[in-house]
């Protein structure tokens, strides 16, 4: 069941996130390059109120190493403007989404998608030339056809992505979704859903199969859900691992799960020590990015839930030997 956060349990921490800005200023180079190589990268997930280059200099302002940035905003104030923000404070672009409009790429006809990786060339070099090398897609967990015929027309679409982004020399991370309810019962219109892929072995065999810069985002929440391993983490290896979302979970019968039910990294039963230490196994050295959906209350404010996000990941980080 989701836990309830009383205003005494708010009070508390924001006092602790309060006295957690200095200790963010003080870790900050921690933040920005772990023993391993991996840092901390501002999720919007902490932040639901603030984008763009508010965003930016919200992650800066809190110690944070990266940001998983917003495309649009971004493009509105020019590439040299943005260029110029994230060198001036000294903060990564992490990642950003695949700025292809729904419901593109997976659905709609062949030349409507045809027609949108021309927009997609000029994206892709704007992100390039900002400094960022990868994005990020949502993969859905069902299938709106027999999954061996959807797949291959994600293949088809996806190998096409994947052959406008090497152009600029970025690598495309598909995110897989775990949760039991994902993929069962009944969809919007009441009939039963087709599973498709919802686990890591199985997305990082979608992404060979579409290109080689393409890979899994890798979300300990989806992870967890789905069942998966240490051992998956190793075998899918650093070429295919592109971005990791972190988060914890509390016990609960899977038919109850629910993706708006997260905690902070350290809070729950995910096994995160384990789970960092098989990417630092496989050599991941890139951001981490706290996404605990439904943990920051409304009343929160967006540095303190930063700040919130940060120490807590740092926290795990730590006790795994990777910052």
């Amino acid at each position: 069941m989701r836990s309830i956060l009383t205003r005494r349990d708010f009070v508390t921490r924001a006092a602790c996130a309060s006295v957690g800005l200095a200790l963010s200023a003080r870790r900050s180079t921690a933040a920005q390059s772990g023993t391993s190589g991996m840092f901390v990268s501002l999720n919007g997930a902490l932040t639901p109120k603030v984008s763009g280059a508010d965003k930016i200099r919200l992650a800066a302002k809190t110690g944070y190493g990266g940001v998983d940035w917003d495309l649009g905003p971004a493009k509105t104030a020019g590439l040299e403007t943005t260029k110029a923000l994230f060198a001036e404070l000294k903060i990564r672009p992490t990642i950003t989404n695949l700025p292809m409009a729904r419901p593109l790429p997976f659905a709609g006809d062949d030349a409507a998608f045809t027609e949108a990786l021309k927009p997609l060339a000029d994206d892709a070099a704007f992100i390039a030339g900002v400094g960022c090398k990868k994005m990020m897609l949502v993969l859905s967990a069902t299938s709106p056809t027999p999954k061996d015929e959807f797949r291959k027309l994600v293949v088809q679409r996806l190998s096409a992505v994947s052959e406008v982004l090497q152009k600029a020399n970025l690598r495309l991370g598909l995110e897989f979704l775990g949760p039991l309810y994902m993929r069962q019962g009944p969809g919007r219109d009441g009939q039963p859903r087709t599973p498709f892929i919802w686990t890591l072995p199985e997305t990082v065999a979608l992404a060979k199969d579409c290109g080689p810069n393409m890979g899994a985002v890798l979300d300990v929440w989806h992870w967890h859900h789905s069942g998966g391993t240490v051992q998956d983490i190793l075998d899918a290896g650093n070429d295919r691992i592109v971005h990791v979302h972190i988060s914890d979970a509390k016990p609960a019968p899977a038919e109850e799960v629910r993706d708006n039910q997260r905690v902070m990294p350290g809070e729950g039963s995910i096994d995160l020590i384990g789970f960092l230490q098989a990417l630092k196994k496989i050599g991941y050295a890139d951001g981490v990015s706290p996404e605990p959906l439904g943990r920051i209350p409304p009343e929160m404010s967006a540095e303190e839930g930063a700040k919130l996000g940060l120490e807590t990941t740092l926290a795990v980080m730590k006790k795994a030997g990777v910052a």
